[in-house]
């Protein structure tokens, strides 16, 4: 007699979103778009298209205008120079943007763990009641 199948396993999905992990991502994004195009995730979304080089006298100096803060509008009108200004910004940024994101990671850690039974207990009698499909 052949020996039996067995069924196969099907992994189940968290049905809910968690609040922290949220915050997190958001934290994750906040330090990296400020650091490499100089705006917050919102502000690089939103942000009014500004940047533009003009030529002074002959055309050998360039002058870059509106390059404090990058936004998508600014990357898809002059993708070249926003590259230029996103690479400059990266290499000026690297240490304090790598310290920030290993202590973001480092506190959300903790503090989970720290805060884990308070959390337990909201999930557990007001997120799970609610149905929302949301944890803290």
């Amino acid at each position: 007699m052949p020996a039996r199948r067995k069924a196969k396993r099907t992994r189940r999905r968290a049905k809910t979103t968690s609040l922290l992990n949220v915050l997190e991502a958001y934290t994750y994004a906040t330090i990296l778009t400020e650091s490499v195009l100089g705006n917050s995730p919102y502000g690089v979304i939103t942000g009014k298209t500004d940047l533009a080089q003009k030529s002074v006298g002959m055309g050998d100096l360039a002058i870059t205008t509106g390059g404090a803060s990058l936004s998508l509008g600014d990357i898809a009108t002059e993708p070249g120079l926003a590259l230029g200004i996103m690479q400059t910004n990266f290499r000026a940024n690297l240490v304090p943007m790598s310290i920030a994101a290993f202590t973001t990671s480092f506190a959300f850690r903790i503090g989970k763990k720290i805060l884990r039974k308070p959390i337990a207990n909201i999930n557990r009698n007001i997120m799970r009641p609610i149905g929302a499909g949301i944890r803290l």
